[in-house]
Formats: C-alpha cells, sequence, structure tokens
C-alpha cells in the first residue's frame, strides 16, 4: 500500500536523522571530555602554585603584568560549557526522533515497527556504549593553592570494562562485556532477524530466549553500568560525579528494547492465530 511505503520511507528518514544527532552528540561529549581534561591539568599542584605566584605578580605590578592563565581558564570554561549545551540539545534531538519511532507503533504494523525499532535499539545502544556516560573528579581543598584536583576521569561504558581489564578485574569486566555489550547487540540483531523471518520456525525461540534473560539482564545492568565508572575510579577526599549524554543513550536503548520484545512477541503470537 502507498499509506505503508510513504511510512516506511518517513521511518527510514528518522533512522538517518537519529545517527546525525547521535553522532552530533557524541562527538560534543567528547569535546566536553578533552576541553575538561584541558582545565583540570590547570588545577593541578605545580600549575596552581604557579597560577598563585602570578596572580601576585599581577598584584603587586598593580595590573602592569597580566597573568593570561586567567584568560586561559576563562575561555576553556566558556568552551567546556558550549560543548555540553550542545551535546545535551543533540541527544534531545535524538531522543525526539527515537520517541517518534515508538508512536509509529500505533500506525504501522507489528512487524514493521519490530524490525525499525530493532534498528533504532541498535544505534541507541552502540552511541549509549562509546559515548561518555560518567565524569568523575577527585579533588582536595588546599591553603593558599586552592581547589586542587588529585584525580579526573571520564569513561564510556566500553572504556570502563577496558579499564577493569587492565586492573585485573577480568572476572567482572567479562560479565559486564555480556550483560551490557554482546546480549544486547545479539537481542536488537535478533529482532530485526525476527521481523524479516517471522515464518521461520526459529523465531519464537530467539523471542523466548531474550523475554526469559531480559528480565534480570537489562535494568540491573543499567544500574551496574551507571556506578561502574565510578567504582573503577580512583578514591579520594572528595569525589564530584556528574553524568553524561551516554547515560541517556543507554536508558533509552533500555527501554526501547524492552518495547520491541513486547512487539515482536505479539506479532508471534498473532501469527499462530
Amino acid at each position: 500500500m502507498l499509506k505503508n511505503k510513504i511510512f516506511y520511507v518517513l521511518l527510514s528518514t528518522v533512522i538517518i536523522t537519529m545517527i546525525f544527532f547521535a553522532n552530533r552528540a557524541y562527538t560534543q561529549a567528547k569535546n566536553y571530555e578533552s576541553i575538561n581534561t584541558s582545565l583540570v591539568k590547570h588545577m593541578s599542584v605545580e600549575n596552581l602554585a604557579e597560577f598563585q605566584l602570578k596572580e601576585l605578580a599581577s598584584t603587586l605590578s598593580f595590573g602592569y603584568y597580566k597573568n593570561n592563565k586567567k584568560d586561559e581558564i576563562s575561555i576553556l570554561k566558556k568552551e567546556a560549557k558550549i560543548a555540553k549545551e550542545l551535546s545535551h540539545k543533540n541527544t534531545l534531538y535524538f531522543m525526539l526522533l527515537l520517541f517518534t519511532i515508538v508512536i509509529s507503533y500505533f500506525f504501522i504494523s507489528l512487524r514493521a515497527f519490530t524490525f525499525f525499532g530493532s534498528i533504532a535499539a541498535t544505534i541507541t545502544l552502540i552511541f549509549g556504549i562509546i559515548t561518555p556516560i560518567m565524569m568523575v573528579t577527585i579533588h582536595k581543598e588546599v591553603e593558599y593553592l586552592g581547589d586542587v584536583v588529585l584525580s579526573f576521569e571520564s569513561k564510556s561504558i566500553i572504556g570502563s570494562i577496558t579499564k577493569l581489564f587492565e586492573n585485573g578485574d577480568s572476572i567482572v569486566a567479562i560479565v559486564i562485556l555480556l550483560f551490557s555489550i554482546l546480549i544486547p547487540s545479539l537481542k536488537t540483531i535478533s529482532l530485526a532477524f525476527v521481523s524479516i523471518f517471522m515464518k521461520n520456525r526459529f523465531t519464537h525461540g530467539i523471542v523466548k530466549f531474550f523475554k526469559t534473560i531480559g528480565k534480570w539482564s537489562m535494568v540491573d545492568v543499567f544500574v551496574v553500568a551507571t556506578f561502574l565508572v565510578y567504582l573503577t575510579a580512583d578514591k579520594g577526599d572528595v569525589s564530584r560525579a556528574e553524568a553524561e549524554v551516554g547515560l541517556y543513550f543507554f536508558l533509552a536503548y533500555v527501554i526501547i528494547s524492552m518495547l520491541v520484545s513486547l512487539s515482536a512477541d505479539r506479532m508471534l503470537h498473532r501469527m499462530k492465530r
């Protein structure tokens, strides 16, 4: 039908646009991470001591000697703010488009929704894995110097898993790798397969398998992934954690993957009648 073809073209366009905004959100999130890394370098003991000496020199010279470090830090803070705003803005656009895919459930067949939903879920999962999920800063207030940063880390889920392997926590890393990357990836790919080959006798087993493990693998893994970055960071006197956009991508994946699973299950039940 012409109506269905129009919907499929529109949804294909939505999928492509989602990739565009997701990539922009990822790029800006990485830019925000990079700028903060530069800012943190300025807040080391050595650089803060140098900064305070230059401030003293500027004061004693009645402004004749200018502390350029102050301007550098001010510029970096402005750039960081812009990068953060852009990453959140592009993530919002992505989520609105993802919501469009969800709404399409009421206008297209279950089979089509399962297919487009699984593609959207795969894209969301990929960016949820590679985009920074949390930024952790360990700092301490030092007399005469101010707020000294002792440790700074901003990692994605895949980055956290890599660090666990490097630290020798292989078992934990494998468990997280299995239930936050491998099984979810297989799940979304399998659901796309189900929607294409819905009459194949293996499709029912695929849906049943992922429904069984999905009850305890997805939401729990989301919680684990959220705190994983914090747990793998070096501990200090004071810690400050900031959620990044990768967290929203991963949460969105958890939700849409469950909706697509239910859609696939309902589609196969209807086929049995």
